[in-house]
């Protein structure tokens, strides 16, 4: 809880020179959480008890979410300072990448990684999957769709018009055409915030589109990794390597929250209802806190039920009866 990481985080603070706010977003296996616009209304708060400062800390862990929120979010925080560095204890993927663009410095750890920032668009239009009897729809994402026209010019050698026309309506039979002028929508709108991100960062200005290229394109995946040696040396980020005082401390404060929100513990209902049916369960997957703003957390409550299907076979039941952001002070009340 918060008052187990309290000294940590002050701790932090004067090492850093800095007022310390830390966003974590489950990455726990059928527990994930994303970055979404929901955060703004918790970090407003946590800011205005921090007030106008000079410089600000933001622990974050995410491998991602939404990139208007993540834009959105770097612009509140810095309207509170003059000074905004990230720091990444472990995973800051995606729109958490972004979010580290627009700061004046990345503290990483030997650990840390930053990723690709190309982003999956996810819609009304967008295909459906059948799992376990329910319908799903499925994010389209940029890569790959530029992927599958690039390998049909580049691999396969086609550069007939006629045909690159075939291959582009054989497309949209499985992709409807709104979801891919989507996709373009999503590539030129990350490419634009990620400009304009980047001119809040200590990067040489003639450098910002061969970043901008990499986080886009050229990484090749979206799962790629980078480190904080190629992140400096070869994309010319401002990176910050921490001494072994402001290591421990980062350490212990993820170690903590990792436990918390049982990150490596991944949540499968059949295993829980092994130990009791019904089970009663409460995740916790995402949290912002601060030391005198108290912690905002986002719950998952419910509970699991098995029974038996008329066939004789059984389906599980999920009863979700809280979902949403709720504060807890300083002693986790």
């Amino acid at each position: 809880m918060l008052s187990d990481r309290i000294n940590n985080y002050k701790k932090i603070e004067e090492l850093r020179n800095s007022k310390l706010i830390v966003y974590c977003t489950s990455d726990r296996q059928n527990a994930e959480a994303n970055i979404g616009s929901d955060i703004l209304a918790p970090f407003v708060n946590h800011l205005d008890v921090i007030g106008d400062t000079d410089k600000i800390s933001l622990i974050l862990y995410s491998n991602g979410g939404s990139t208007l929120a993540g834009w959105s979010l770097v612009n509140l925080i810095r309207s509170f300072c003059n000074d905004f560095e990230v720091i990444v204890p472990f995973r800051c993927q995606s729109t958490a990448t972004l979010i580290c663009l627009g700061t004046d410095r990345i503290v990483m750890t030997k650990q840390a990684t930053l990723g690709p920032i190309d982003p999956s668009t996810n819609g009304l239009m967008n295909p459906q999957v059948n799992i376990n009897g329910q319908n799903i729809r499925v994010p389209v994402s940029v890569e790959h769709v530029n992927a599958f026209l690039d390998m049909a010019k580049n691999d396969l050698g086609i550069r007939d018009s006629d045909e690159l026309k075939d291959i582009y309506l054989k497309l949209t039979d499985k992709i409807h055409p709104l979801s891919l002028g989507n996709v373009y929508k999503s590539k030129s709108q990350i490419q634009m915030l990620a400009e304009k991100l980047l001119k809040y960062h200590q990067i040489d200005p003639e450098n910002i589109p061969k970043v901008i290229s990499f986080l886009c394109s050229d990484s090749g995946s979206h799962d790629y990794t980078i480190y904080r040696t190629e992140a400096k040396e070869e994309l010319g980020l401002n990176i910050d390597k921490p001494d072994m005082a402001l290591y421990d401390e980062i350490k212990a404060v993820y170690q903590d929250i990792e436990k918390e929100m049982e990150l490596r513990r991944p949540f499968i209902p059949n295993i829980f209802l092994a130990t009791s049916n019904p089970f009663n369960y409460s995740m916790r997957r995402a949290l912002i806190e601060s030391i005198n703003g108290g912690c905002d957390v986002f719950l998952s409550e419910g509970v699991l039920s098995k029974q038996a299907l008329p066939d004789g076979k059984s389906a599980i039941q999920d009863n979700r009866t809280f979902e949403g952001w709720r504060h807890e002070n300083i002693l986790g009340d």
